[in-house]
């Protein structure tokens, strides 16, 4: 328990976004959104004028903020920084990869459940089941 990571508790955590513009809104009308005194906000809109380069940078930024407990992506626009999205190794902040309105979610690309079904096929060989 001691190795666990620990979300400050000092303000309230926020869950970031990095979606397209339905997605963003949706939850921008559910309370979601947040811009600190610096301008920064918790959220990044993708249309077809964002840049892969712009995606990566929100995620960077969103995973080394110490005041995001989970970051939200859909699933297309993780498929875009693929390489960052698997790389990504910590528990807090969390990634979830959603769907959205245009693109159907898939389960084979979810970096999620490919480590969870990896886990399981490693603890069935280790155990004897199969």
């Amino acid at each position: 328990m001691a190795n666990r990571a620990q979300i400050p508790t000092s303000n309230s955590a926020l869950i970031a976004m990095i979606a397209d513009e339905d997605s963003v809104v949706g939850f921008l009308l559910a309370g979601v959104g947040n811009v600190d005194l610096r301008r920064k906000s918790n959220y990044l809109l993708v249309d077809s004028k964002t840049t892969v380069k712009q995606i990566e940078d929100a995620f960077k930024d969103f995973t080394t903020r110490e005041d995001i407990a989970i970051v939200l992506i859909s699933q297309y626009v993780a498929n875009m920084i693929r390489f960052l999205v698997d790389s990504y190794n910590k528990p807090v902040p969390a990634i979830l990869e959603i769907p959205s309105k245009d693109h159907p979610y898939d389960p084979a690309q979810d970096s999620v459940l490919s480590r969870v079904k990896h886990l399981y096929s490693a603890e069935s060989v280790a155990s004897g089941r199969r």
